[in-house]
């Protein structure tokens, strides 16, 4: 008994490796996909922004287009393009929706997908 106990001591070096390569990992999806969920938060933040905006409705929908793409471009969002945005309106009646897609390499040939989908209504249906 006393000998078995002897040799399970801890970490293998084996299994050291393993695990410091699964921390390593993680690190580097944390370092990937981090800046790409703050760029969403600004992307989030300028629709409210959109929002608060007087008058917005009478608006028509390439002034909002591009009153969206002047905040996008002042917070240094690349990833939403002018295609990504829909204006619906009726009469007084206002909803934007931003859906896009980004897709980061993380090595080799892995890669992460990450969808959003962002709405805001302004007035009576």
């Amino acid at each position: 008994m006393q000998a078995l106990a002897k040799r399970q001591q801890g970490l293998t070096f084996i299994s050291l490796i393993f695990v410091l390569g699964f921390i390593g990992f993680v690190v580097l999806l944390f370092l990937k996909i981090a800046p790409v969920y703050l760029d969403h938060s600004k992307v989030s933040s300028c629709l409210s922004e959109l929002k608060k905006t007087p008058h917005i409705q009478s608006q028509s929908q390439s002034e909002i287009k591009e009153n969206l793409r002047r905040q996008f471009s002042i917070n240094d969002i690349s990833e939403v393009s002018p295609d990504n945005i829909t204006v619906t309106k009726y009469g007084n009646y206002l909803r934007v929706a931003i859906d896009y897609e980004v897709v980061r390499k993380i090595i080799g040939n892995l890669s992460v997908l990450m969808q959003f989908n962002d709405v805001i209504e302004v007035g009576d249906q």
